[in-house]
């Protein structure tokens, strides 16, 4: 686990935007789990969220409500709600000497932004106007595992399909999923029969997501989801390549973690073993290809880990040079916080990150 080299004796007046949300709660374990030299924590929400507390190195931390004049003081802003909190207070933060690791969409595709993955594009780093994009929960995934087969025999397309988990949508997305679960076991032949009026009449919707598999994101004029659009053009920018990336994302009856299928055409020939050999080499992933041994990625496998597990690597009959291989990830780790947190970390390593003054208290230091 990295130990970045603290800010003088003081730290930094670290703040996360969205504290009370699964990403933002997460980001807030990781920064005491992986000992990133915080001073101060400050932790904010919207006004309903205001006045909970939230435990942070043996102290609770009461969340505020977000206001340009708190996040003026800080040094380091983590975002991590949605789009409306990013786009009303990153560039003012950023403004007033903070740099600023937006999880939302916002700005991922602001040329003014470096869209970043540590270690595939860490150099972008040095690029940055005060804010940082962290990218997709699928499209992080997606680019830990193609960067090693892109520097070793490059690239020529990718196809990717994506079973994404409940928690990639939220709070309010996983709990609708456990309510509806909940519910439909009472007459789980209304299932079976495919009866839409006793499913809804259950679940409050005739195709809830709950034993079943749908695309849950807002409809393109091309008839691709937002989600997809996505992935294609995150991928390309963080790998720095015009890559034909086609992708179909489905939202699968999942909590935690993502998986991907990805059938890559490469341009040069590459072996299964020499693919594992990639795999295993690259910082990050982790290689669970052994289907004799039941070793291959799965949601529930990926949930809780920092690595992006890669496995079923094989060759594709027919179509070579090309692989097939799954990906499994905890989206809200790589996906989201544990990504924030290592930009920060690299930030601080790559001396991009410096604390502009010493908090007189330091609560949840």
């Amino acid at each position: 686990m990295p130990t970045p080299e603290p800010a003088g004796r003081s730290g930094y007046t670290v703040a996360v935007v969205g504290a009370t949300g699964l990403v933002g709660g997460e980001m807030v374990r990781l920064l005491d789990a992986r000992r990133f030299p915080v001073a101060a924590l400050r932790l904010f929400a919207t006004a309903r969220s205001a006045g909970r507390t939230l435990p942070f190195r043996g102290r609770d931390v009461t969340v505020a409500e977000t206001s340009e004049a708190a996040l003026a003081a800080c040094d380091l802003v983590l975002f991590a709600g949605g789009d409306d909190a990013s786009r009303r207070f990153a560039w003012s933060a950023a403004a007033a000497g903070a740099v600023v690791v937006d999880n939302s969409s916002t700005w991922r595709q602001d040329p003014r932004v470096p869209l970043v993955v540590p270690e595939v594009n860490g150099h972008a780093l040095a690029r940055h106007q005060g804010v940082i994009a962290n990218p997709n929960c699928c499209a992080a995934a997606l680019v830990m595992a193609l960067a090693p087969l892109q520097r070793a025999v490059g690239l020529r397309r990718v196809v990717v399909s994506t079973y994404q988990s409940a928690s990639g949508g939220g709070a309010d997305t996983l709990r609708r999923l456990l309510d509806e679960t909940r519910a439909l076991l009472q007459d789980p032949d209304a299932l079976v029969r495919g009866d839409s009026e006793r499913i809804a009449a259950l679940a409050g919707d005739r195709d809830p997501l709950a034993f079943n598999v749908r695309p849950q994101w807002r409809w393109g004029p091309d008839g691709m989801t937002e989600e997809e659009a996505k992935v294609v053009a995150e991928t390309r920018k963080i790998l720095e390549v015009d890559l034909p990336v086609s992708v179909t994302t489905v939202r699968v009856p999942v909590l935690v973690g993502h998986t991907l299928v990805v059938h890559a055409d490469l341009a040069q020939p590459l072996t299964a073993e020499a693919a594992r050999r990639l795999f295993a080499a690259a910082p990050g992933v982790a290689v669970e290809d052994a289907p004799e041994e039941d070793r291959y990625p799965t949601p529930l496998r990926a949930a809780g880990r920092d690595p992006v597990l890669v496995g079923r690597i094989r060759r594709v009959p027919g179509d070579e040079p090309a692989l097939t291989f799954v990906v499994a990830s905890d989206n809200l780790r790589k996906g989201a916080a544990l990504n924030a947190i290592q930009i920060a970390e690299a930030l601080v390593a790559r001396g991009h990150l410096r604390p502009r003054s010493t908090p007189a208290r330091a609560p949840g230091a």
